[in-house]
């Protein structure tokens, strides 16, 4: 009789064991669940930081590149910029190899955008709005030449024709270019310029006037527990 309250008293404990087992499973599993959102936005934060610090260098990297020739060429690949500019005997390297790639977009090729007012003049506008109507100038005048038609371009048209639906151009070689974007159109969790999609973030050394832009983060986005709204210098503006 002993011996079989004990087998039984023995399965007892295995059956707690198990449910206190399976308990634990269930809790961390709830867990997990919960915490995946945020993991996944804080992966994608870090991507996205990454893809503007790129496409902020490559932006750099065309304005020596112009600056060499005068204001007069524009580079036609990613590799133009790697190539690097003539500088005596040697080469001075503009671009990092890394910065060619860009994290965002599958292949990892940069999204080349045309010096045409049809282009750039949308996010140019972006970039006005989200200075409070003005457009910061450019940091040299060799530049000029490629903004003051699209400048014009601002002033011509109509709000309609600058908000309609964009035309998506995918050319990523061979196309003289002044600056760089995603091939990626998802919508993002860092704004740029308060634009909050990566296909419209365009790095260009054009109207640059101070320098180079920090990201914010867009309002709702709460990773970890640090507080929501925006961060960095300013507020972004409705999503563009």
């Amino acid at each position: 009789m002993e011996r079989t309250a004990t087998r039984i008293g023995r399965r007892g404990e295995r059956g707690m064991t198990m449910i206190a087992v399976m308990a634990i499973m269930v809790i961390t599993t709830v867990a997990l669940l919960a915490a995946a959102p945020s993991i996944y936005l804080q992966i994608q934060r870090e991507k996205e930081e990454e893809a503007i610090r790129r496409g902020e260098e490559i932006a750099e990297a065309i304005k020596q590149y112009i600056i060499h020739h005068n204001g007069t060429k524009l580079p036609e690949s990613i590799d133009d910029l790697l190539e690097g500019l003539p500088q005596g005997t040697k080469k001075r390297m503009i671009l990092r190899p890394s910065a060619a790639i860009d994290p965002l977009s599958k292949d990892g090729r940069w999204r080349l955008i045309k010096a045409d007012p049809q282009t750039i003049a949308r996010f140019a506008k972006r970039i006005q709005d989200y200075n409070n109507g003005l457009l910061p100038s450019n940091s040299t005048q060799l530049l000029d030449r490629y903004s003051v038609v699209i400048v014009n371009s601002l002033n011509t048209e109509s709000d309609d024709d600058l908000t309609a639906p964009e035309d998506f151009d995918d050319s990523t070689d061979n196309t003289p270019f002044i600056g760089v974007a995603s091939q990626s159109r998802s919508r993002s969790v860092l704004t740029y310029y308060g634009v909050e999609n990566h296909s419209k973030w365009v790095f260009t050394p054009l109207f640059r006037g101070g320098g180079a832009f920090t990201p914010s983060v867009r309002p709702g986005f709460n990773p970890g527990g640090n507080p929501s709204g925006p961060q960095g210098p300013g507020s972004p503006s409705n999503r563009r």
